[in-house]
């Protein structure tokens, strides 16, 4: 018999390294993430940051610590907060509005919206816009300016 152990936000505040913690079961977080990635992380994240600049009620964020439950945390890269403190299951359980898969080897974003209980694929984003509407500030994602300076590599 295997028994394993059930770890809590206690256990994995005192963890060295990267870590996510899911339903009580540690998972080490792959090594950091290439530039491209962090390159098209930071773009996103400068682009969200002058859309919602006037707008004192959202921000955003890079990679943070997100405890859903004591036995679950995870690390987004990108979070945009409005007024409220918010791997796909977990997200669409939480009622996270938007969830965005970025792949930067193909310079290509999926975005889903929750609509209800499920999240609804928005579609697949390389040169096109989307307006996130069930924000407050109405925020919108760019992904020809967010890629440009991508595709001249």
């Amino acid at each position: 018999m295997c028994v394993v152990e059930h770890y809590t936000y206690e256990d994995y505040k005192q963890w060295k390294g990267d870590w996510e913690l899911i339903k009580g079961i540690p998972f080490a977080m792959a090594p950091a993430p290439m530039r491209k990635h962090q390159s098209i992380a930071s773009e996103i994240i400068r682009y969200f940051g002058n859309e919602i600049e006037e707008c004192l009620r959202c921000e955003v964020l890079g990679e943070m610590d997100y405890k859903v439950e004591e036995d679950t945390i995870l690390h987004p890269d990108i979070v945009l907060i409005c007024d409220e403190k918010y791997k796909f299951d977990i997200y669409e359980a939480e009622k996270v509005k938007y969830y965005v898969l970025v792949y930067p080897d193909d310079l290509k974003a999926k975005i889903y919206k929750l609509d209800g209980k499920k999240y609804d694929k928005q579609g697949d984003f390389t040169h096109e816009s989307y307006t996130f509407e069930e924000t407050l500030c109405g925020v919108s994602l760019d992904f020809e300016r967010v890629f440009r300076r991508f595709r001249r590599r």
